[in-house]
Order: C-alpha cells, then sequence, then structure tokens
C-alpha cells in the first residue's frame, strides 16, 4: 500500500469526520501522547504528541484584553514549552527555552499568565526542538475575540498542516534531523491536513457569509491558496486587521507560521460543493470542502466592513536606523564559514555539526542581540535573502508593519517571506521589553542554523 499525494490532495475522496472545536474551560494544558486518525480511513491511526489528546489542541477563545493562564503540564518524553505565537505578550511568557524561560523537563509544569491585548487570530504551539514536536502535532489555536465581531454566519478556525508519515504504518517518518531537509526547503509531508483531518467537510448553505480564520502550522511548506465556488476578501493578517480589506484574486501565498482572516460568501447553489484550494504544480487540490445545502437568503450580502484595529503603536520612521540581517548558506549557496558561539567555522565543519545557515554569519543565537533598542524607539530591518530558498522570519513579541517598494507601509505582520534572492524592509516599533527570537519558521532551517535575538530596553 503506497499514499498517492494526489490521493490526499484531491477533495472528491470520502467524508472525513468534522473535528469538535472545543471552548477551553480548564486550567491544564496538557501535553502527552495521542492516538488519531490523520490518514484517510482504511489507513491506521497514527502516534501523534498533541496539547489534550488531540491535533490541533482544543481551541482556546477568549475576549480581547482579556487574561489567560493555562498550566503546561509535561507528559511527553522530552522537555518542551508553550510559545504563543503572535501574542504581545510579556517576555517572561514567550516560551523560548534559553532567552525567556527553562524547559519544561518530563514530568512538570509551568504556568503561562498573561493578558491577550489584540483581538485576532493566533495559534500556540512548542518551542523546544520544534522541528520535531510542531511536526508531531503540537499546536493548537488561539482566536482573540473582537468586542464587535463581523456579521457571519459561521466564524471556521482552519489549522494547515503537512505529515510525512510512513504508507504502511501511517507513523510519522522520524527522520527530523535529515541533513537534506535542512539545508534544502526544509520538511515536507506527503499528506495535508486541515484541523488534523484529511479532507474535512463543513456544511453550508448558498449566500451563506463566512469568516475563515487559516493557520499555516506546516514545518515548511508555503500554501498557494485559492477559492473554488465562494467569494471573498482578505481582512486580516498575522491577527492584524487591514485598513482596506483585499478582495481574493486567483490566490494568496500562507507562509509558515502566517495567518489570514478570510471574509466569504458562498456563491454556488444547493447540492454543489465549494472549497478552499491548494493550488500545486500539479493542479489545484481541495483541502477543505463546504457541501451547499439550501439557500440562506434571496441574494447575497453586499460589501463588506474593515475589522476593528487593535491598539498598535503609531509608526514614525524619520530618523529610524537601518539594521541590515543577511540570510546565508544551504544548498547550493553553501556557507563558506560562520560563527559558532565564539568560534569561526569552515562550511565543512559545520555542515558536519549539522548548521546549514547563517544570520549575519552566526550559525546558531549569537552571544549579542542582533539590535539593541530602546523602548518606544523606531527601527528599519532589511531582510537579504542570499540563499536558493525562501524563508518565513518571524519576530517574537512585536508586530511591524512591511515597508513597501514605493516607501510607504504596508499591513502589520508577525511574520514575513523572504523570496530567494529577495530584500524586503520591515519597520518596528521596539515597545516591549525583553530578550526576544528573531528566527527563520521554516522550522529545520532555524534548527540548523537561521536563530537570532534582538532585545528592548
Amino acid at each position: 500500500m503506497s499514499f498517492s499525494r494526489r490521493l490526499f490532495l484531491q477533495s472528491a475522496a470520502a467524508l472525513a469526520v468534522l473535528p469538535k472545536v472545543t471552548w477551553a474551560s480548564g486550567q491544564d494544558l496538557v501535553a502527552q501522547t495521542a492516538m488519531q486518525q490523520i490518514a484517510p480511513d482504511g489507513y491506521p491511526e497514527t502516534p501523534v504528541w498533541s496539547y489534550g489528546g488531540g491535533v490541533p489542541g482544543s481551541e482556546i477563545r477568549l475576549p480581547q484584553g482579556a487574561r489567560l493562564q493555562r498550566r503546561l503540564v509535561n507528559n511527553l518524553p522530552q522537555a518542551t514549552t508553550v510559545h504563543w505565537h503572535g501574542i504581545r505578550i510579556d517576555n517572561a511568557m514567550d516560551g523560548v527555552p534559553g532567552l525567556t524561560q527553562d524547559v519544561v523537563a518530563p514530568g512538570k509544569d509551568f504556568t503561562y499568565d498573561f493578558v491577550v491585548p489584540d483581538a485576532g487570530t493566533y495559534w500556540y504551539h512548542a518551542h523546544n526542538r520544534s522541528v520535531e514536536q510542531v511536526a508531531r502535532g503540537l499546536y493548537g489555536p488561539l482566536i482573540v475575540e473582537e468586542a464587535d465581531a463581523p456579521d457571519v454566519d459561521h466564524d471556521l478556525t482552519l489549522m494547515l498542516d503537512d505529515w510525512r508519515l510512513d504508507p504502511e504504518t501511517a507513523h510519522i517518518v522520524d527522520d527530523f534531523d535529515n541533513g537534506h531537509d535542512q539545508s534544502h526547503a526544509g520538511r515536507f509531508g506527503n499528506l495535508v491536513s486541515v484541523n488534523g483531518r484529511f479532507d474535512p467537510s463543513y456544511p453550508v448553505q448558498s449566500r451563506d457569509r463566512l469568516r475563515l480564520r487559516l493557520i499555516n502550522a506546516s514545518n515548511a511548506r508555503i500554501y498557494d491558496l485559492a477559492l473554488d465556488g465562494l467569494t471573498g476578501w482578505i481582512v486580516a493578517l498575522d491577527g492584524m486587521p487591514l485598513e482596506t480589506p483585499i478582495a481574493v484574486g486567483e490566490s494568496f501565498p500562507l507562509a509558515p507560521a502566517q495567518r489570514a482572516d478570510l471574509i466569504v460568501d458562498v456563491q454556488a447553489e444547493s447540492d454543489t460543493v465549494t472549497s478552499l484550494v491548494s493550488r500545486e504544480r500539479e493542479g489545484g487540490f481541495g483541502l477543505v470542502r463546504f457541501p451547499v445545502s439550501g439557500r440562506a437568503a434571496k441574494a447575497a450580502r453586499s460589501g463588506i466592513v474593515p475589522l476593528p484595529p487593535n491598539p498598535l503603536p503609531q509608526m514614525v520612521l524619520d530618523g529610524a536606523p537601518l539594521h541590515r540581517m543577511t540570510l546565508q548558506g544551504g544548498a547550493m549557496r553553501w556557507l563558506e564559514s560562520a560563527q559558532l558561539g565564539e568560534t569561526e567555522l569552515s562550511g565543512r565543519e559545520l555542515a558536519q555539526l549539522g548548521r546549514f545557515w547563517a544570520l549575519n554569519g552566526h550559525a546558531e543565537r549569537p552571544n549579542e542581540p542582533f539590535l539593541d533598542a530602546q523602548q518606544g524607539s523606531a527601527h528599519r530591518i532589511e531582510f537579504v535573502n542570499e540563499t536558493a530558498f525562501p524563508h518565513a522570519m518571524h519576530l517574537h513579541g512585536h508586530h511591524f508593519r512591511l515597508i513597501l517598494s514605493d516607501g510607504s507601509l504596508g499591513p502589520w505582520r508577525d511574520t514575513v517571506l523572504v523570496e530567494r534572492g529577495q530584500t524586503r524592509q520591515i519597520a518596528l516599533v521596539a515597545d516591549n521589553p525583553g530578550d526576544w527570537l528573531l528566527h527563520c519558521h521554516m522550522l529545520g532551517h532555524a534548527a540548523s542554523g537561521m536563530m537570532s535575538w534582538f532585545r528592548v530596553t
């Protein structure tokens, strides 16, 4: 029995069981092993690592400005931590081993306690040995609700992931330190899931309006997403509302760790199927199906109202210094040398240690910060990608604005996709004190060198 990529991605497969979305009410977030039917029916269940017994972990949903309290209980065979991705959080709660907290050893616990200042779509995931722990299923959605929510018929959270499964056993392939993956595009799977299921289905009616909260939890896959039988707008990116919603055209990219909130209208008539589609070289493949039955209204709603803004700092760039971060290494652009701690090593020596990438000549998180910023100061960072592969650069504890080619400011993000050979600038107000990680969210790239940090004092 062998896996077919087309089988995994096409939307005409048997109906998958709709995963139950849970309103988290307990105070414990238990990291534990579990079994889950990730591959299509007829394949064995997959052993996973999970929060609370399922992948994704229970949806945590709470109002803007609320306090989130969760005690992480580690029942796994490895030490772990939790990073609350995209939340402008107290530094001690950020979940980065060796920078903001110690690892939580097996059998131990740690309590996370912080306020969520911004409404939007976020997520939480393991941040120790992330290339393995996230690939095994340690992630879940974190939804912070606006006081004035948009008028929709369904509010759906959709977490996209790809799994590398053995086609006979459906077990996760245990090759997380694979040098080929780490030195190339990263770890790709042979099965794409949404909310931990293959080809899930959400029933809708014609003329329904949906809010789709898309989260890319994959290790390295960049999705090129499109709508089939739906029309809509992107209203938020990485949790932050757009001042002017963007109409969805042919497709749009979603890099690892990025999120996109869509408001979509069901245009198809009853007894048809609409889809969220992944565009691949082989064609378009359905990720999520929306079977249409009946009609909600005689006519579709007209127009779209932007989401209410979050309380982000004012961006004034006059006099803001520019800091250059060069992305180096990887296959076809191998490192000649880089620093590992205080030692300069050759590219061959680094490769033998599993280090294939560097940021500004450092093949691991350096001793000194890339940026030492005074609280409240504005800065520009220029990411220069000298490698042959794209990288999703993520800043902890802050959102930033893209600086567009004409010098204007683009949308707020926390993760920016820098394509091969590309240079992208961002603008940052360093308003959250502490030591913060800055890294590539292709998790194999981070594990093999693309890791830095900045300080706000």
